[in-house]
């Protein structure tokens, strides 16, 4: 008969070898999961009074989660997306145990899928801030193709705050450049064409690309394409953030908290920032083609709310859901610590 594996042999095993050589995690992100089992083992100190060294995977049931979920809630005052955070953390390990040690794991793993993810109030439309930008824009390695394109690319939505669909549509005659002034003309919804004025280094930028693809000669060609189609596709570019914004989260996993960003969420970035900079109202409505003014004006409490969030993240960093190693340290295992 094989010999059962404990708690936390596993979950030492899984600090120490899994997430950082299996899946090459990075040793912040490591660290974000072990914020998770820290406050677990926090948990049962305190309310279950089990030692570390005590814990199994049979104390570790559904009542007992639950519990342990609502106490993030209530007495560590936990955002719903923070407590949700920590129960796919828990739900990655529980898997990574289930799989060494059916038996001794099973309890947990289905304790945890069975634990719901809790629905927040609506959240407001992400936006990133100039410092999460400008990692986006570095991102891309322009020394291969695709990432040339997708540099070119992400820098021209974040200069004219254009829809994914006018991204698609933008054509070779749509850049004007003229005596050190340069424009784009975007077509927007109801195919109403709209002038956006751009920074003459950023058409150098466009005008060097399409002179790279060769396709400087062709008015009625589309600027940017996907690698199957002359015309790029809104899924196309949808897939574009959803790589780059993955790997920002990867490497800066105290940054790109939203839960979710899509090409829109540049757009919305774009009007935000401008606003910030003292750029009218008005003026930001002509740059995104709003038909009403009312709709512009949503940006203006985007970005007091982008304050506000700011000002919270800063709370939460000093005075919220971190562990005070201090307290009871003894009974933090070492792996955990560090």
């Amino acid at each position: 008969m094989s010999r059962k594996i404990d708690f936390m042999t596993l979950l030492e095993d899984y600090f120490e070898t899994y997430l950082p050589y299996s899946r090459g995690l990075s040793p912040n992100t490591i660290m974000s999961y072990k914020q998770s089992f820290l406050l677990l083992l926090r948990f049962m100190l305190d309310v279950k009074k089990t030692k570390a060294e005590d814990i199994r995977f049979s104390a570790l049931t559904y009542d007992t989660l639950l519990e342990f979920f609502c106490w993030l809630e209530t007495d560590r005052q936990c955002k719903t997306s923070t407590r949700n955070q920590r129960l796919s953390a828990l739900s990655a390990f529980s898997e990574y145990a289930q799989n060494r040690d059916f038996d001794a794991a099973s309890v947990f793993r289905s304790a945890v899928i069975k634990v719901p993810v809790k629905k927040g109030t609506k959240k407001p439309r992400s936006v990133f801030s100039r410092e999460e930008v400008k990692i986006l824009l570095a991102l891309p390695d322009d020394t291969y193709e695709t990432g040339l394109r997708d540099k070119v690319l992400l820098s021209f939505m974040y200069a004219t705050g254009a829809r994914a669909q006018e991204i698609c549509d933008f054509k070779v005659a749509g850049l004007r450049i003229n005596d050190g002034t340069a424009s784009v003309t975007l077509v927007g919804k109801g195919a109403k064409p709209r002038q956006v004025g751009i920074s003459l280094s950023l058409a150098k930028v466009v005008r060097n690309y399409i002179k790279h693809r060769h396709i400087d000669g062709y008015p009625e060609r589309h600027v940017f394409s996907s690698q199957t189609h002359e015309r790029m596709t809104i899924s196309c570019i949808e897939g574009i953030y959803k790589k780059y914004v993955a790997i920002a989260k990867e490497k800066h996993p105290g940054m790109f908290l939203d839960g979710h960003y899509s090409p829109h969420s540049m757009r919305h970035s774009t009007a935000c920032h401008l606003l910030e900079a003292g750029v009218d109202i008005m003026t930001i409505k002509n740059i995104l083609g709003h038909v009403s003014v009312q709709t512009t004006q949503i940006y203006a409490e985007m970005s007091q709310d982008s304050v506000d969030k700011k000002l919270k993240e800063w709370n939460d960093t000093w005075f919220g859901d971190k562990i005070e190693m201090k307290k009871a340290k003894d009974d933090i295992p070492d792996f955990l610590k560090r």
